[in-house]
């Protein structure tokens, strides 16, 4: 109930301030020299500019786009009418009003009507939502499941290429010295030589064994 009461004061207040800024406006416009339904059509034109232009700022503002404009007309329009109200005050007399103010009125409609088409054209705030409203995950949505990638069992992995080790090859004097060697081990032992011998008595390295043991063998001899 004390809500009803509140609203219906607003309401009221709202009303009265209006009927005066109403009647103030129509009596400056008729000392200007508009008369008729003229002077009628002013204040209706500034409370009609002063209205859309702040509901397009209020729309601008909660879609966080630029108000600028919007909120330049408003000032127009609220400087018209508080101008219009303090002029009707006894501090202007309406019955000599200056050439100044008299231009003043007469170019209003074109000035109004400018604004209005500006307002009109300006992107609403239902049309351009936050940026942030386009990247907002939807509750609602449940999150696609991720896909099943089968692993590969161990003995299906392909076995690594087996490269076989270089042997080196040894010069001719060498091949010679190796089977010579090895010819008298032989003899003085009666098995066949062993690579790892052949290859210490010349003094080799141990990475020749293998080129030795080649020259050993039947293929190698």
């Amino acid at each position: 109930m004390s809500r009803s009461i509140r609203l219906d004061a607003v309401l009221v207040q709202a009303v009265i301030a209006g009927a005066l800024s109403f009647a103030h406006l129509h009596d400056l416009a008729e000392a200007a020299g508009q008369t008729g339904w003229k002077a009628w059509a002013y204040p209706v034109s500034v409370d009609l500019l002063l209205v859309a232009a702040w509901r397009r700022m209020r729309d601008q503002q909660r879609a966080q786009l630029p108000s600028g404009g919007a909120r330049l007309w408003f000032l127009v329009a609220l400087g018209a009418s508080l101008g219009a109200n303090v002029a009707t005050a006894g501090l202007l007399d309406l019955d000599d009003v200056p050439a100044s103010l008299r231009i003043v009125v007469a170019g209003w409609p074109a000035v109004a009507f400018f604004g209005g088409t500006l307002l009109a054209h300006t992107p609403h705030g239902q049309d351009a939502p936050p940026a942030s409203a386009s990247t907002t995950p939807d509750l609602d949505e449940e999150p696609a499941a991720p896909a099943e990638i089968d692993a590969p069992r161990l003995d299906e992995l392909p076995a690594p290429p087996i490269t076989a080790t270089p042997v080196i090859s040894l010069p001719p004097a060498l091949v010679d010295r190796v089977r010579a060697l090895a010819e008298e081990l032989r003899t003085a032992t009666g098995h066949p030589a062993d690579p790892d011998t052949v290859r210490a008595r010349l003094g080799l390295p141990p990475s020749m064994t293998p080129a030795v043991a080649a020259h050993l063998t039947p293929t190698g001899a």
